[in-house]
């Protein structure tokens, strides 16, 4: 579990895909007064842009990570390079101060910046997802993880299927989306919270069919409704 608040900013040594068991490994490096592996193990888990991976290999500053092919499939991770930056988070402890939101670090789907508008000393991110799925759970002013950071949905337009988010300042200094490009990609985590809802809602429903029950409640709302537009 992760929160959201990227700690570091790292940089892409290597990305293996010819590893001697057939895997593929990430090897990233931190800068030299980083203390992100302070307190690291093996089998630690660590988010990159995201992608909750887990550490293999570790030195003072820099450490290896494993990534599964379906990891490779469903996120950008696959697209680094030598010298990417990536946003870097440690999992949460329990004493950890949660000022994101709750992030699980299983990415859903990747989104192409559409745009890229200053306004002020902030810029607004426009964002179209590959799978337009997940436009159910993104809402104005809830919570989205794009390459691991927790920022504020601010608009959204589900017909073009669209949303966007504003970065600050401080902001833009401390993720590496602010220094992407139009054409780019990020790594998306809905809200996990929006899921379950969903998932009991439809269990609700589907308990109360299968009763023979209906909804009587839903009839009387209807029923209020028509005649409160007609009387």
């Amino acid at each position: 579990m992760f929160t959201g608040i990227v700690e570091e900013i790292g940089e892409v040594t290597t990305l293996n895909t010819t590893s001697p068991d057939g895997g593929t490994t990430l090897t990233i490096t931190l800068p030299p007064t980083s203390t992100l592996l302070s307190d690291c193990h093996l089998g630690d888990s660590i988010a990159i842009n995201g992608v909750c991976l887990t550490v293999t290999t570790f030195l003072p500053q820099s450490f290896t990570v494993g990534i599964a092919p379906e990891t490779l499939r469903l996120t950008n991770l696959g697209s680094l390079t030598p010298s990417s930056r990536v946003n870097l988070e440690r999992a949460v402890r329990a004493d950890t101060r949660m000022g994101g939101h709750f992030v699980q670090g299983h990415v859903d789907t990747t989104a192409t910046i559409l745009s890229k508008i200053p306004d002020g000393n902030a810029i607004t991110f426009r964002f179209a997802p590959k799978s337009k799925d997940v436009l159910r759970y993104v809402v104005y002013k809830g919570f989205i993880a794009l390459d691991g950071a927790s920022l504020t949905v601010t608009k959204v337009n589900d017909e073009e299927g669209w949303w966007e988010v504003m970065l600050i300042a401080y902001t833009q200094e401390k993720i590496v989306t602010a220094a992407k490009a139009v054409g780019e990609t990020v790594n998306v985590e809905v809200d996990m919270t929006a899921k379950y809802v969903e998932k009991s809602i439809q269990g609700y429903f589907a308990g109360m069919m299968e009763d023979g029950q209906g909804f009587p409640w839903l009839q009387k709302m209807v029923e209020r409704i028509v005649a409160q537009r007609f009387s």
